[in-house]
């Protein structure tokens, strides 16, 4: 029957499960050249000279050389990939950025773009040697306009404080992420990470008001508008967001911020098949309407996993399939009178088979936690597989099912869990360590059966350095070419974020 919650237990001391399980094996992974069998191209190699040069234009904390102090930059954070970078700069402001790449496209030095390192695509870590630009140092907040709802920012802002300032003043950020205790908003926009409340705030084309950005020859980019329509002309800012840093690099946004919901409502339910997910999820945006911010599935496994591994707290019993159902709205007692009707309905209908809900913020921040665990909990027990698609809703499972029988025992897990609102899957595949047997297993596959339905290999992660190669399966020829004309007509030495995004040669 449906409860209220009573006690789930605050979690673990650290609030961000990637800062748990960042460093949870200290074994050092691959270098990604290696793994992957990638050739470096014909980019300069750093010399004491230009080293030199970045010290006269940076301050001497601001230029990384020591090799230890190099290493995290060096690693994605689910440990996958590996890069041999020597060099990690840290400008201060947009006119150092400037700086810096203006003469590293006369030295053709390549720079790999860094925020928080959170990227599951290995799209925020060098492949060889290139120079590690590191935005942490650029985290100013420029301006909010509480009337019109548009912050200023600089690209190193992390979401979680630019969301605890809006909040402190009556807005709340468009974008919720599970690593926004670490994640950058300029990598936030730069992948166009679509987040937890897609379904009620949109993904950040839409969010995003104006870009800063600096191209590989040094050229500032100023399309930093406040304005809700700005019909002149081609709308520029479009170029930067998602495309990874190989376009240009982001070093401020505009963004607009919508007004923190007086009430918010969570319920967690257990429910017997997928079948009923997806009949939940339409009854959901039939009586919710307005009001539904989140609709998110975990299956069993990652639920289970997840509570286990990382011994957190668990609302319900066991079932097959979780679906968590967020409210926000600006009348409690509106709010309320819809989402019960909404709960009892479905109890008499049997969609849900059991649940909790709450409006108390710390029960609400304990459960989804467990949703935004998921991500991280794999990496206690093994290596990951991960995989970030877009499948249309009426076969959105229908791959975890399929990879389980086609895996065996090769696989410790496999679960699938995500954004049912915007048909956005995320399927982990644990194995005990990296297998290339295993791997060879699930990819091509995965892309190609996500292709068969006209579905995308990347959702809200981006291309980054693993996916090029399958990024045929979701762009056409035409298309493809046009992003290859684009990167040679705005970066034509290639030095901005080299091996991402778009494949070599012929697909």
């Amino acid at each position: 029957m449906i409860k209220s919650v009573k006690s789930l237990v605050q979690l673990m001391g650290k609030s961000n499960i990637l800062e748990q399980v960042r460093y949870a094996s200290q074994a050092l992974p691959q270098f990604s050249s290696e793994k992957y069998h990638i050739k470096r191209k014909n980019f300069g190699t750093i010399e004491s000279a230009d080293i030199g040069f970045f010290k006269s234009i940076l301050s001497e904390e601001q230029v990384v050389t020591d090799e230890s102090d190099i290493l995290p930059y060096n690693i994605d954070w689910i440990k996958n990939c590996r890069g041999q970078s020597n060099l990690v700069l840290k400008p201060k402001n947009t006119e150092e950025v400037s700086k810096i790449l203006k003469y590293c496209n006369s030295r053709r030095l390549a720079v790999c773009p860094q925020g928080g390192n959170t990227g599951l695509v290995g799209g925020s870590v060098p492949v060889f040697d290139e120079i590690v630009l590191s935005f942490a140092l650029m985290n100013n907040i420029v301006s909010l306009d509480d009337l019109s709802g548009s912050l200023v920012c600089e690209a190193g802002c992390i979401l979680e404080t630019l969301d605890n300032y809006v909040r402190e003043r009556g807005l709340i950020m468009p974008l919720d992420l599970g690593a926004k205790g670490t994640c950058h908003i300029g990598g936030n926009a730069s992948t166009n990470a679509g987040g937890l409340r897609l379904l009620r705030y949109g993904n950040l084309h839409g969010s995003i008001l104006g870009i800063e950005a600096v191209k590989a020859d040094g050229t500032i980019v100023d399309c930093l508008r406040t304005l809700k329509k700005d019909n002149t002309g081609y709308h520029l800012k479009h170029l930067f967001i998602g495309s990874e840093g190989t376009l240009g690099l982001v070093t401020k946004v505009a963004i607009h911020c919508p007004v923190l919901p007086n009430a918010v409502n969570l319920g967690f339910f257990g429910v017997e098949s997928f079948d009923n997910v997806l009949k939940l999820f339409k009854s959901a945006k039939s009586n919710l309407g307005e009001i539904l911010s989140a609709f998110e599935m975990a299956d069993f496994d990652a639920i289970n996993s997840t509570v286990n591994s990382l011994n957190l707290p668990k609302p319900i019993s066991d079932f097959p399939f979780y679906v968590l159902v967020e409210t926000h709205g600006s009348d409690e007692t509106h709010d309320n009178e819809k989402l019960m009707k909404f709960l009892s309905q479905e109890m008499e209908t049997g969609l849900i088979s059991d649940g909790t809900v709450t409006s108390e913020p710390s029960k609400m921040k304990s459960i989804w936690n467990i949703r935004e665990s998921i991500a991280g909990s794999g990496l206690t027990v093994g290596y990951v597989f991960k995989y970030d698609v877009s499948i249309p809703q009426k076969n959105y499972y229908d791959l975890v099912p399929r990879l389980k029988t086609r895996m065996g025992d090769k696989a410790l897990l496999i679960y699938g869990y995500g954004h049912v609102g915007d048909g956005n899957i995320h399927i982990n595949v644990v194995v005990p360590e990296y297998n290339s047997e295993v791997a060879s297993l699930l990819e091509p596959y995965i892309f190609e059966e996500v292709s068969k339905v006209n579905g995308s290999v990347s959702a809200e992660h981006g291309i980054g350095f693993r996916k090029p190669k399958y990024i045929h399966y979701s762009k056409d020829p035409s298309a493809l070419q046009l992003m290859k004309d684009l990167k040679q007509l705005m970066d034509p030495n290639g030095i901005l974020n080299p091996y991402k995004v778009l494949p070599d040669g012929p697909n």
